[in-house]
């Protein structure tokens, strides 16, 4: 990940045992050195192209199809928002399996996690009931009686038909894998930074990483910690 190169270094005093003195110092990356997007900025759809990543689709893949180089990586994921890869980038088809086996037991893989509304409409096309609403199994909506209304979507051919109430139950139950499935492909659509604005971006990330002048400057790419080793009591 080529973002660590980007990073300004610090010198601390040196913890290591084989030491000259006590005037050592280490130099490291000064990871505490973050950038971030400005929040107006996120909203800019001139600046963004949404994209889907693909199935076993990974950052770098990602920084390699979109702006050719796999070590724009760290673009990838700081454009998009993403500050735990492990959590907020999307499984493979194959760990998602593994991970919904090992979190609910195979067993348990097709057992219902919750009931959720179908999309229904009436005869005139107009919508009576949206789709994805956490309901109980046995939840119902009372509709004209005489009346047929159908799903739509994956469920255009289901006919929903009153009871002798006048209501009707449209309503699925959705497994725990199927849960976990649709999880994992709302993961899948992010907004990544256009290729034409990449340099501009990362000359304005370069100049944001400079450190300004201060008792611990030496460049504008260094700065020198306190050596508590040389203060006296």
């Amino acid at each position: 990940m080529s973002y660590f190169r980007e990073l300004p270094d610090l010198e601390y005093q040196s913890p290591l045992s084989h030491k000259h003195s006590s005037r050592d110092y280490v130099r490291v990356k000064n990871l505490f050195r973050r950038v971030k997007l400005l929040d107006w900025l996120q909203d800019k759809a001139t600046l963004f192209d949404k994209f889907q990543i693909p199935e076993g689709g990974r950052p770098d893949t990602v920084a390699q199809l979109v702006y050719g180089q796999a070590d724009y990586d760290w673009v990838v994921l700081l454009t998009a928002g993403i500050i735990n890869v492990r959590d907020q980038w999307p499984l493979s088809n194959r760990d998602l399996y593994v991970y919904a086996e090992n979190k609910y037991t195979t067993q348990n893989l097709n057992a219902i996690h919750h009931y959720e509304t179908i999309e229904v409409k009436d005869q005139k096309g107009r919508l009576i009931l949206p789709k994805g609403q956490r309901v109980d199994s046995n939840f119902k909506i009372v509709v004209s009686s005489g009346s047929s209304y159908t799903g739509v979507g994956a469920y255009e051919n289901q006919i929903f038909a009153p009871d002798s109430t006048g209501e009707i139950n449209p309503v699925i139950g959705v497994t725990n894998y199927e849960y976990e499935a649709i999880l994992n492909e709302e993961k899948r659509q992010i907004y990544l930074l256009k290729a034409g604005y990449l340099q501009q971006f990362l000359n304005d990330m370069r100049v944001i990483m400079n450190y300004d002048r201060s008792s611990q400057y030496i460049d504008n790419k260094l700065i020198r910690t306190e050596n508590t080793r040389l203060i006296g009591p």
